[in-house]
């Protein structure tokens, strides 16, 4: 009967006598397979997982100029600053207990898109699905569902925005004001607040101007579930960096 060589002693022969094998038994080569199985699997699992965070974050619509923003790299000035930074990092770290949206209300550079970009990226990396588009956009893609040529339906378009985990509605109030556009706009927020899915949306506009442009039951429906409504009422970051340069 032929007696059973172990992989060791067949590989003892093969290799040049001056190679000192880093194994003295079959056990510790066992051993060593498994943990560089585990390294390779660990890498693998890190490269799908990088893979598919940089395609959420192309898919989550979040510009360029605001890819790298976090609630770390939040430029700090004063009191105002520190309030919306702490509001903004416990509603994303809170994301998952609530179904809480958000309003955005103050004039352009005072680091609205910074901390909803930060809110999103937070997201993100916890997995969650994140999707920010202008008010132009939307309304653009909209319209190019009337197109008969579109594979895409305004039905189909809707449904898309109201199962994204977060939709972030940029630019509120910066165009000029259409009943098609309060018409989309209240049913993304009623079909998201329906399914318990949370709707933040940046503007200009204060809480007065933005009840006269959504309507008051659109309002109410953002400030279901302790909804957070941040006003930025400082000047724009820009004029603090040409202050500090003179």
């Amino acid at each position: 009967m032929k007696k059973n060589i172990s992989f060791l002693t067949r590989l003892k022969k093969i290799v040049p006598e001056h190679v000192k094998p880093k194994f003295k038994t079959d056990k510790e080569l066992f051993c060593w397979n498994q943990k560089e199985g585990i390294l390779s699997s660990n890498t693998i699992l890190e490269r799908n997982n990088t893979l598919r965070f940089k395609k959420a974050l192309i898919q989550s619509g979040i510009r360029e100029l605001y890819i790298n923003c976090s609630f770390e790299n939040y430029q700090v000035e004063h009191d105002g600053h520190k309030r919306v930074l702490v509001a903004a990092k416990r509603y994303a770290e809170e994301f998952n207990k609530n179904i809480a949206s958000f309003i955005f209300s103050g004039r352009p550079g005072t680091g609205k898109n910074h901390l909803a970009s930060a809110i999103g990226n937070y997201l993100i990396v916890s997995g969650k699905s994140v999707l920010i588009v202008t008010v132009a956009d939307l309304m653009s893609n909209m319209k190019g569902t009337f197109n008969g040529y579109s594979r895409i339906t305004e039905e189909n378009l809707l449904h898309n925005l109201s199962t994204v985990d977060l939709l972030m509605i940029d630019e509120i109030g910066m165009q000029i004001e259409s009943r098609y556009e309060k018409v989309i706009i209240n049913q993304i927020v009623d079909r998201r607040s329906s399914s318990k899915r949370s709707t933040g949306m940046l503007s200009n506009l204060d809480y007065r101007g933005m009840q006269q442009l959504l309507g008051e039951r659109v309002i109410d429906r953002m400030r279901l579930g302790n909804g957070l409504w941040l006003n930025f009422e400082w000047d724009s970051y820009r004029q603090f960096v040409n202050e500090k340069k003179y």
